[in-house]
């Protein structure tokens, strides 16, 4: 699939046609496409533009009184006409992304068994578990190239969701066509039921999954594993991501499989360069160089390690050592700081544990418990990232004594959706004196700094994943490597409009999502030439890959094939 195409040639017509979302181009089928395909009589006699379809359904959507009503009207027009809804999308990035994508898909995923209507990906339960090439061996599938896959239990911060963590794929792939520029003909939403634990969700009557509780252990670990051998049977070049699994899955089955086939978990990885990449550009304006940034992270899990990996990589690049560079990160979670001898920890937390003895002396407010503003006061971190999805959870107390120990904090509360942050940028605004340089993970309404509006910067991974996909495919990457995610993120932080001008936003903003993807994906594919996991493509070629990868939605002529 590429912009190249000049026509392309289908057996449907009359009411099949209009049923393919892919196909169907609404009243825009222009006469000669109604006579070819026996449209007329079943469609109203104007023949429309794109651009009027567009204000037409702007207008409709408009007219809704919640996101939720307009995340429903916009995933029925994509289920319809694939190219007005990416159209419509792509023109009005700033206005749609938090609709399509967060905060809003949080609450279409709680309410995704009353929003559905036409099928859209797969959903793969365990009791199918020996059909799964049979379903994978569909005709439609041949041209996949991108996957996203969820099993549903850690959606966003919202919890276990069962099959309405379908909502995040589709929402995903969303972003892979309308910012990236993948065909969607190309991606495939994948939701792996393998029950929910969630009591509402079982007792629904319109509960659309497997009623079941959720299986783990070994049940679990052997249905992955005949989901990953059919996935490389069925398309062994395939970029597969994984999303929204629970801390207990995700680091391992990324390290599980990330030889296997060309793979990236986006919570782990892509939550790590987009904050990565937020926090090279705050240097710029901080003037505190990296070799010299203290970083806590609220939430000790998957992303919050993984961010802490990213930038620790950073520093050494910037010239520590690596103990010296670990010697800089406070993990906290539920039970406090993390620290050498601590039981239960996770084998992705031991690499971030502190010394004992490099917290002698602290003071604390509980001495059996080293929380949160216990690490802020003593530890005196640069850098305050939140990975929690716990609300509130920086609350004045911490927010000031970041103030108090930086000319210009950094804090970063980046849980999702929204009414999961771990603080407002206005209050943040408001206990730092508006001396922080705030990124949150969902849209907020903008601060008001020196009577001017200025707009809060979202620090979301969809300014990461759409372009890694893209440099990844473009170029026929054998594997996805942590170096590619680190050079993701200096292209990010190279695009930021504070490195020329302080007083600017640290990240571009939503409305350039796809340059800021075109970006990234340039990073990306050199970085896989570099390392030679592109050994089929000459640096030469790169750019002309990427071009020709890029799909603009627009309607393309249609020619009648003989059935």
């Amino acid at each position: 699939m590429s912009e190249a195409t000049a026509s392309m040639a289908t057996a449907l017509s009359g009411y099949e046609l209009l049923a393919d979302p892919q196909l169907n181009k609404g009243t825009a089928f222009s006469e000669e496409e109604r006579d070819a395909f026996h449209l007329h009589g079943l469609l109203p006699p104007h023949v429309s533009t794109l651009d009027e379809q567009i204000s037409r359904a702007l207008q409709s959507l408009r007219q809704f009184e919640t996101d939720l009503e307009r995340y429903a009207f916009l995933r029925e027009l994509q289920d319809t006409n694939e190219t007005l809804f990416y159209a419509t999308l792509v023109g009005n990035l700033e206005e749609l992304l938090p609709i399509v994508y967060t905060p809003t898909v949080g609450a279409g995923c709680q309410q995704f068994s009353r929003l559905y209507h036409k099928p859209r990906g797969l959903f793969l339960s365990i009791p199918h578990m020996s059909r799964l090439d049979q379903i994978f061996a569909q005709p439609r599938f041949d041209v996949v190239e991108a996957i996203v896959v969820t099993d549903g239990e850690r959606i966003l911060g919202l919890g276990d969701q069962g099959a309405g963590g379908m909502g995040i794929p589709i929402g995903k792939l969303a972003l892979y066509a309308g910012c990236g520029g993948l065909h969607p003909a190309t991606t495939l939403p994948i939701l792996l039921d393998v029950g929910t634990d969630n009591a509402d969700c079982l007792a629904d009557p319109l509960y659309v999954g497997w009623r079941h509780e959720r299986v783990g252990g070994q049940a679990y670990d052997d249905f992955i594993e005949a989901f990953v051998s059919a996935v490389i049977r069925r398309w062994p070049k395939v970029l597969l991501q994984w999303e929204d699994f629970a801390k207990s899955n995700a680091t391992r089955l990324l390290e599980r499989y990330r030889d296997r086939l060309c793979t990236f978990n986006d919570d782990v990885q892509g939550t790590a360069a987009v904050a990565t990449g937020t926090l090279l550009a705050a240097i710029n304006v901080t003037g505190v160089p990296l070799t010299e940034q203290r970083v806590a992270v609220f939430g000790a899990g998957s992303a919050g390690c993984g961010i802490a990996g990213l930038i620790r990589s950073a520093m050494r690049e910037a010239g520590l050592s690596e103990s010296e560079a670990t010697q800089r990160f406070f993990m906290i979670d539920r039970d406090g700081l993390l620290m050498d001898g601590m039981s239960g920890l996770a084998p992705f937390q031991t690499p971030f544990v502190q010394s004992r003895r490099a917290i002698e002396g602290w003071t604390l407010e509980h001495p059996d418990r080293i929380a949160l503003l216990d690490v802020v006061r003593n530890a005196r971190p640069t850098v305050l990232i939140g990975v929690s999805g716990l609300a509130g959870a920086f609350g004045e107390p911490v927010v000031r004594a970041m103030a108090e120990c930086n000319d210009r904090p950094v804090i970063f509360p980046l849980s999702n959706p929204t009414s999961r942050a771990e603080a407002t940028p206005a209050d943040i605004e408001a206990w730092t004196g508006g001396r922080a340089l705030v990124g949150v993970g969902s849209p907020f309404p903008p601060l008001l700094r020196d009577g001017t509006r200025f707009k809060v910067d979202q620090t979301n991974n969809s300014y990461i994943f759409p372009g890694v996909g893209l440099g990844v495919l473009a170029v026929g990457a054998r594997r996805v490597t942590d170096g590619m995610f680190m050079a993701a993120a200096k292209a990010l932080a190279d695009a930021s409009p504070a490195r020329n001008n302080p007083k600017h936003n640290l990240l571009p903003p939503v409305s350039a999502l796809r340059d800021v993807a075109a970006d990234v994906a340039l990073a990306v594919a050199m970085q896989a030439h570099r390392e030679g996991a592109a050994p089929d493509v000459a640096v030469d070629q790169i750019q002309q890959r990427l071009r020709a990868k890029v799909w603009t939605p627009r309607y393309v002529p249609l020619t009648a094939m003989a059935r």
